[in-house]
């Protein structure tokens, strides 16, 4: 605009033939300074890259330095220590029997190894040493005491990178610990390191351009699932014994399923999530909340017994100020439990059907009530208020973050989207319904909101959505509800070609429940026999590009997910508990 203005205003005293040849020599100019300047953004970004892995080197060779150290000085600590659940730890520790030293070492160490085999480490916290001798000296010792606890690297932590798996954040370095952080050292706690990420956040594979791919424990070909994708190898493979993600749109559960490992995603605001980054703050449709994993369920009930005090309540008073309720969790009274295996929009593998009807009979053998339950309106809730609202703004913030950055490989199918022009995706939208339906309603659901007024329409869409969910709920009268989870793992590089995979979480973001991950079963032949006849509900690119995704999962985990109504974390944390129980039993 203002280069018309200007040739406009020097068109009198140009010639028209000189007028031409300007033009062309100033567009010419603005290309190729366009192209200098992405050139030069592209070097910056790969040498913050090579800086950010030098980095990474150095500080885990200086973590290994210390292990060694450790090691020499006591050559009697041996791996038991790994082999003790959360809560046999905390109490050996809290009594004196077990060294917080031997504890901290010997997961640093077996945390090395895992990291060696899968890639799941971004950073040491060396500050975990000082963080040790200052436990040793405190007259109280919290119900962590010197417990060695992991973070996903957007998770705050003092003097450290939280760059979401973004050059755009890298070496912009917390000023503060984050609240969860805060409280968890006050409980006793040691954050010894930090874990890999996708890039952006915005995806359920654990892949970047600066640390690269981080593998499953179980199966190197897949992924161990985003965005808590490190934290999850990690602990799945022994290298952690609980550890902190972020769930946003199944960030937690997803790993957790992938891996075979317990986690929780808290209601929307039980717990603190100020100081964990996001490339997209301020966003409301699906609330960012933080929430533990770990081997077992006694160890997340263990963990929020332990963020929700006093302590985190002064930190953040948008917190309610609700403890934790043992009562509720220990209670043995049955429930009625409210089930399904499909959602009727995206139809689960057959693993994943098996594990829900297994799990539902064996509740029921154990006295609880079962009562089919079915989601209602699931492709308007998933389309028209999960991602619509996510994406308000078509995706712009979220793509900003990527102009001087290079993109993964296993983000490009979905970035592509992402980039497009709201006219664009409504064209493609438009033209892609005849024959698929489905994927053009979730296509066009990424043009997001156009202005101010219809995102208080789509707010009060929300509002009313979640009122006819609990009505729906109450009306059955429901405790909590037992329904499927994606699994098993993908083979990597699939994730970012399926988003659709996170239709059996969102809805209990956008709802804002508590909801939590088992591990029940794992994918038998037959399982994988059947998949190779899957049809889905629409034989479209997305049930055929299934198939392919969790091609050679046999002995691959198959997790449920457990859900309650909003605030109610000890009754989710409860039904957890019961389906691990009647899992075991049946192992």
């Amino acid at each position: 605009m203002a280069l018309t203005m200007i040739l406009k205003k020097l068109s009198p005293y140009v010639p028209e033939l000189v007028m031409d040849h300007l033009l062309v020599a100033v567009l010419c100019c603005v290309a190729a300074t366009f192209l200098v300047l992405r050139w030069m953004g592209r070097r910056q970004a790969k040498q913050k890259i090579e800086r950010a892995r030098s980095q990474r080197e150095q500080i885990l060779g200086q973590m290994q330095g210390a292990v060694d150290r450790f090691q020499k000085q006591h050559p009697e600590v041996h791996s038991e220590v790994l082999s003790l659940s959360l809560v046999e730890l905390a109490k050996k520790l809290r009594e004196g029997s077990l060294s917080p030293e031997s504890a901290l070492y010997t997961y640093m160490g077996k945390a090395l190894e895992v990291n060696s085999e899968l890639n799941c480490l971004t950073d040491f916290l060396p500050e975990c040493e000082a963080q040790l001798q200052h436990i040793k000296e405190q007259k109280e010792k919290g119900l962590l005491y010197g417990v060695p606890i992991s973070l996903k690297d957007n998770v705050g932590f003092k003097g450290h990178d939280s760059h979401c798996g973004l050059v755009h954040f890298l070496g912009v370095t917390d000023p503060e610990d984050s609240v969860v952080v805060q409280v968890l050292k006050k409980q006793g706690a040691i954050p010894f390191v930090k874990t890999n990420i996708p890039q952006s956040m915005i995806n359920f594979d654990c892949s970047n351009s600066i640390f690269g791919q981080t593998l499953n424990p179980h199966n190197n070909k897949k992924t161990c699932g985003g965005s808590t994708g490190g934290e999850a190898a990690l602990i799945a493979g022994g290298g952690s014994i609980l550890g902190m993600g972020t769930d946003v749109l199944g960030s937690i559960r997803m790993p957790c399923s992938f891996c075979g490992v317990c986690g929780i995603k808290p209601s929307g605001n039980r717990v603190s999530g100020f100081g964990c980054s996001t490339p997209v703050s301020g966003m409301s449709s699906a609330v960012m909340m933080p929430g533990p994993m770990a081997r077992d369920v006694d160890s997340l009930a263990l963990c929020m017994k332990a963020l929700l005090c006093d302590h985190m309540f002064h930190l953040d008073p948008s917190v309610p100020p609700v403890p934790f309720r043992d009562e509720v969790y220990a209670s043995t009274a049955p429930l009625t439990i409210g089930y399904y295996d499909t959602d009727g929009y995206f139809l689960p593998p057959p693993a994943v059907r098996r594990a829900i009807q297994e799990t539902k009979t064996l509740l029921e053998q154990a006295g609880h009530k079962l009562v089919p339950f079915t989601p209602p309106q699931i492709e308007y809730a998933l389309n028209e208020l999960c991602i619509r609202g996510f994406f308000a703004d078509g995706a712009s913030t979220l793509t900003e973050k990527f102009d001087m950055d290079i993109v993964d490989p296993n983000l490009k199918q979905q970035l592509s989207l992402y980039r497009l022009p709201t006219f664009a995706k409504r064209v493609m939208s438009f033209f892609m319904k005849p024959l698929n339906p489905r994927i053009a309603g979730h296509v066009n659901a990424h043009c997001g909101v156009s202005s101010v007024k219809n995102f208080w329409k789509h707010n009060t869409a929300l509002k009313e959505y979640c009122l006819e969910f609990v009505s729906e709920w109450r009306k059955l009268g429901l405790d909590v509800l037992l329904c499927p989870m994606l699994g098993p793992a993908f083979n990597i590089g699939y994730p970012g070609k399926l988003f659709a995979g996170f239709t059996f979480t969102m809805l209990y973001n956008i709802l804002n429940f508590p909801c939590g991950i088992v591990p029940v079963t794992t994918v038998t032949a037959e399982d994988e026999e059947e998949m190779k006849h899957y049809k889905g509900y629409c034989n479209d690119p997305w049930d055929k590009e299934l198939i392919k995704c969790v091609e050679g999962g046999v002995g691959l985990p198959i997790t449920v997910q457990c859900v309650a109504l909003r605030w109610q974390e000890e009754l989710c944390l409860r039904l957890m508990k019961e389906v691990e129980k009647v899992s075991h039993m049946k192992k």
